[in-house]
């Protein structure tokens, strides 16, 4: 089985304490059976800790005040990781900011947008992504196949610095076959109904309502980047439901709902967007619902 990654992925580094949006505060943190079964052999005083601070029931740790987990210290450091090491870490931990995207012949693994630091590392770099095989073995199935030359062309439009991006963006909805455009109000309306993580989010959707600003030159490679993260990220899950043109809709529809959002940083509204739409399952489904009913009505 092969493992593809954006040539960023082997650069990137938990900002441990330095992070300013914590993946160990708001979110439910799930504990898997191995890790259970580890857990309860620890002994002493993080072995109580442990004991008093899992769900067994639910299989998650108990959060404290203010959505933290018991074992983030007042540093913002893991305490599991401190006294046990990082092999200690539930998979969940030890994953994050990760995805995966199977294949016949391959997983692919990447950084998501929901980390500050992924974030700064995807969309503030200058050279064209590009995947690199990290292990090799396998072959693609016809399927896969013909998908992964789709996603290719897509790829080589987004990165075609020849031309503004708009027009590159604009490009990739055409050759989805797709003819849209965005009722900016209406997606707006949409988008502050889901289910909602961070309190700062419908302050930003609410830039929607203003007029489209001109993009400026400092922009341009930034949002190649994103682009080339959402097709990337989301293309890959019409293998298992079909819907490849509405997954390649969805990337642009993100894409320009980004961009009419922009003001002085793309990582921060990226990791915003990640958070709030990428990690809910029901968001994603309303989003992806959504485009399928204006697409085929």
């Amino acid at each position: 089985m092969k493992l593809i990654v954006p040539d960023y992925y082997p650069a990137f580094r938990c900002i441990a304490g330095a992070c300013r949006h914590s993946c160990c505060i708001g979110w439910e943190i799930d504990v898997d059976a191995d890790s259970m079964d580890r857990f309860r052999l620890v002994q002493g005083e993080m072995g109580r800790r442990l004991r008093e601070n899992i769900d067994a029931e639910n299989g998650c740790f108990r959060l404290g005040e203010g959505e933290r987990c018991p074992f983030l210290n007042q540093q913002g450091l893991c305490d599991l990781i401190l006294e046990l090491g990082e092999d200690s870490l539930c998979q969940i931990c030890a994953d994050h900011p990760r995805f995966r995207n199977f294949l016949s012949d391959r997983t692919e693994m990447g950084l998501g947008l929901c980390c500050e630091a992924a974030a700064e590392l995807i969309l503030t770099r200058e050279e064209p992504m590009r995947l690199i095989t990290l292990e090799e073995d396998g072959e693609a199935q016809e399927m896969d196949t013909a998908f992964l030359a789709f996603r290719e062309r897509l790829m080589v439009m987004a990165q075609d610095r020849g031309l503004p991006m708009e027009r590159r963006v604009e490009n990739i909805l055409r050759a989805c076959g797709a003819d849209m455009t965005i009722d900016y109000a209406a997606w707006e309306e949409l988008l502050m109904g889901l289910e909602r993580l961070d309190d700062a989010w419908p302050a930003v959707l609410r830039r929607l309502e203003e007029p489209e600003r001109p993009v400026e030159p400092r922009w341009e490679v930034p949002l190649e980047q994103l682009m080339c993260y959402l097709l990337f990220r989301h293309l890959a899950g019409a293998l298992e439901d079909g819907d490849l043109q509405g997954r390649a809709v969805y990337c642009w529809l993100i894409w320009k709902l980004l961009r009419r959002m922009l003001r002085d940083d793309l990582p921060e509204l990226a990791r915003l967007y990640s958070s709030e739409i990428e990690y809910s399952d029901e968001n994603m489904d309303a989003i992806l619902e959504k485009i399928n009913d204006l697409l085929f009505g």
